[in-house]
């Protein structure tokens, strides 16, 4: 059950990043004329979020094949607490944009570390 619950948390997390990348241009797209700067802030944070979505998504994985042993649990608690972070981050930020899929980022962040949480609880 801890690997399944881990996987299933990898997948969500994995295919969010890859959402993430992909959309990128139509974001950055959205904000009309932007400085040439501004718009390479706005790239980078949103692949930087890509990026950590798909590391944490691997970690998982890894956490997932190897077993949950003293080491992979403190890996596991990491990712909470940074799925967390940003869960937070994107609740006083993004989610008061009206547009949709701003909005999906704190429940898929905080599902995805319940997941996780459980996963721990079930090792």
């Amino acid at each position: 059950m801890t690997t399944a619950l881990l996987i299933a948390s990898a997948v969500m997390l994995a295919g969010w990043g890859i959402a993430h990348a992909l959309a990128t241009r139509g974001v950055i797209g959205g904000f009309g004329e932007i400085s040439h700067d501004n718009r390479r802030v706005v790239v980078m944070e949103w692949l930087n979020e890509s990026i950590l979505l798909l590391f944490i998504a691997a970690l998982l994985l890894v956490v997932a094949l190897l077993g949950v042993d003293t080491t992979g649990s403190w890996v596991l608690v990491v990712c909470v607490v940074a799925l967390n972070a940003m869960s937070v981050l994107s609740l006083f930020t993004g989610f008061r944009i009206n547009f949709l899929p701003y909005r999906l980022c704190p429940p898929i962040f905080t599902g995805t570390s319940l997941l996780v949480i459980a996963a721990l609880l079930a090792a």
